[in-house]
């Protein structure tokens, strides 16, 4: 059995009912699930042979550069220097909120604009949209594994409490690094609530517990602090 999914069907006839029950297709294979027995086919994808035979040929790491199209709350659309366009969206290339900086930021406008020259890592290609998935901040350095080059467990750091959260405070110790303040390690005496003892923009001292770069985290303790700090 073959399942052709929504964004999967001709792209020109979106808005209208392109298929009905009894209509010969032509589609292309795009995945196979066995314990399912289904293969999941693209009539998109045999109606842009170029755009489907572009994307296939790019290789994960590889980078690619384009103009930022367009800007949406989901993400960016790139229209990138090499290959066709798409027949439906703004750009081939695509960039979602999560791969734009290492850095927080409130609004994607803050990281790009429209118009912007980008140049990005290609992730994967998106056979769903027909797009090369791409990230900008693949491209810069991270400034976490900066960070933990030159930091220790047991270090003590002076920084800013930037948000609560139930189980804890996160604090800013140094440019776009924050680590986690567990509620348990938060205060000398049990508390059941962070905003018992710190509020937004409190200058606190805290000690390094743990540092994870795989997974990005460092993880404090203002607990830990030795008394001569505190």
């Amino acid at each position: 059995m073959g399942a052709v999914g929504r964004l999967d069907l001709p792209w020109v006839q979106f808005s209208a009912a392109p298929v009905e029950v009894g209509r010969r297709i032509t589609a292309e294979v795009t995945a196979i699930d066995l314990d399912e027995g289904r293969a999941w086919l693209s009539m998109a994808a045999t109606e842009n042979p170029e755009l489907w035979a572009f994307l296939a040929s790019l290789h994960r790491g590889e980078i690619l550069s384009g103009t930022v199209a367009a800007i949406e709350r989901f993400g960016v659309f790139v229209a990138l220097d090499d290959g066709p366009g798409h027949p439906v969206f703004p750009g081939v290339g695509f960039i979602t909120v999560p791969e734009l900086s290492w850095r927080r930021f409130e609004a994607v406008s803050d990281v790009v604009q429209v118009g912007q020259r980008v140049s990005c890592e290609f992730l994967q290609f998106d056979t769903w949209n027909g797009e090369a998935r791409l990230s900008l901040r693949a491209t810069q350095p991270d400034p976490f594994q900066a960070f933990a080059d030159g930091i220790t467990v047991g270090r003590t750091l002076d920084g800013q409490v930037t948000k609560l959260v139930p189980f804890g405070v996160f604090v800013q110790v140094a440019d776009g690094i924050e680590g986690l303040v567990h509620l348990r390690e938060l205060a000398w005496t049990p508390v059941e609530a962070p905003e018992e003892v710190v509020r937004v923009g409190d200058e606190v001292t805290v000690v390094v517990t743990e540092i994870d770069r795989e997974r990005r985290r460092l993880t404090l303790s203002r607990r830990q602090v030795s008394p001569d700090r505190r």
